[in-house]
């Protein structure tokens, strides 16, 4: 067993990353380690496992038992994969962007000696969300970084952070999974039905945590299928607002299931860790002075929500796009994977109604929508004009 094997479809990239693992103890030397750096960018489509990709390589530089591959199970390899080690700082920014007093402070982190460890790992998911002066902030730790400080950036593409960081960066290119692999993994390792997966895989194309909430969850297909018939029942004015509004419900709805339990147990943990419940001497003075963390708690939280209900609307909208997609594929007859094939019924309808002009144009309309929602225009008045744009064709 090894730390990279749940990256699944991604054999070149493991290749990569097991020869800078293995040069490694020449950077741990003071020298040059072969295939090895400070400062690694990682870059894949939605899906296809770039954070996974980071944290398996944190937990190989920190494996005392197979240095190699990451034997994946000391306690180090755990520890890493579970986001507890000491020497491995996790950033994932929790709102819609990460501002320049947090990098400061986490370059500080970064710059200590690891406490046990090999190396002291800094893994900064969505490093493309850091403003400006944040970026500024960060590329100064990754021009002079400590001597056994590792840099692990997690963006969509490289050209999401700054040249001047980019280029001093190790590039780890991602690939979108091939169906087949996301199929086995969904049956070999969550004991999925081969066809129910096969579907979940389709379905989501390639991105892998997509595929395993369709095919364990059924609320998700549920909210899916919902998002999949609106096209089909587009027949007026009437529709395309009832269309847009159930669309915004369903994205707040599964938004909403998202957040409340991690905030219920946020809070709780807070006023726990203050002594709310306990008895003594001073109790009650902590408790009241629980205000100031409690509302900076919420003030983290709302970020976090608006972060969640960004994804689970351009969620729902890439659906709309990957319908689309399929019904220009029929239209024009290409002999491609069909994401949505489960819904031919209406595929074949709105292919049959329409022109592939018109189906680029709905394309172009939901892309928009994307654009808008992205542009902070209330969410629910974008898909309105979305759904008549649909409409109208």
């Amino acid at each position: 067993m090894s730390v990279f094997d749940d990256l699944v479809g991604q054999d070149s990239v493991v290749d990569q990353l097991r020869g800078a693992v293995r040069g490694a103890g020449g950077l741990l030397a003071g020298g040059v380690g072969e295939g090895m750096t400070h400062a690694w960018l990682f870059t894949g489509p939605p899906g296809s496992g770039r954070a996974e990709a980071a944290r398996a390589f944190a937990a190989a530089l920190q494996c005392p038992e197979a240095p190699d591959t990451g034997c994946g199970r000391c306690d180090s390899c755990h520890q890493v994969m579970a986001g507890t080690h000491p020497d491995v700082l996790y950033v994932r920014p929790s709102g819609l962007s990460f501002g320049v007093d947090k990098t400061r402070e986490l370059v500080l982190r970064a710059a200590s000696r690891p406490t046990g460890g090999r190396f002291r790992i800094v893994l900064f998911e969505d490093a493309d969300r850091a403003t400006e002066a944040a970026s500024n902030a960060l590329l100064k730790a990754v021009e002079e970084p400590s001597p056994r400080t590792v840099w692990l950036l997690c963006t969509p593409t490289a050209e999401d952070l700054l040249v001047t960081i980019r280029s001093r960066c190790r590039l780890v290119t991602l690939r979108t999974p091939p169906t087949q692999a996301v199929v086995d993994l969904l049956v070999n390792r969550h004991g999925v039905a081969p066809d129910q997966a096969a579907e979940a895989a389709r379905a989501a194309a390639g991105h892998v945590e997509r595929a395993r909430q369709l095919a364990t969850d059924p609320a998700a297909r549920e909210r899916r299928s919902e998002v999949l018939a609106i096209p089909a029942r587009l027949d007026g004015t009437g529709a395309c607002v009832a269309a847009a509004a159930r669309l915004y419900e369903l994205a707040e709805a599964e938004a909403k299931a998202t957040t409340a339990g991690l905030d219920d147990q946020e809070r709780s943990d807070l006023k726990a860790a203050f002594g709310e419940g306990s008895t003594g001497k001073g109790v009650a003075k902590a408790v009241r002075g629980a205000a100031g963390a409690l509302k900076d708690l919420e003030e983290q939280q709302k970020r976090r929500a608006t972060r969640i209900k960004r994804d689970t609307y351009d969620l729902a909208l890439m659906d709309l796009v990957a319908f689309y997609r399929d019904v220009l594929a029929v239209q024009l007859g290409a002999r491609v994977e069909l994401s949505t094939a489960a819904h031919q019924a209406d595929l074949q309808r709105v292919a049959r109604s329409s022109t592939p002009e018109s189906t680029l144009r709905r394309i172009d309309a939901v892309m928009t929508c994307r654009a808008r929602i992205a542009a902070n225009v209330h969410p629910q008045i974008a898909m309105e004009a979305m759904t008549a744009a649909l409409y109208q064709g």
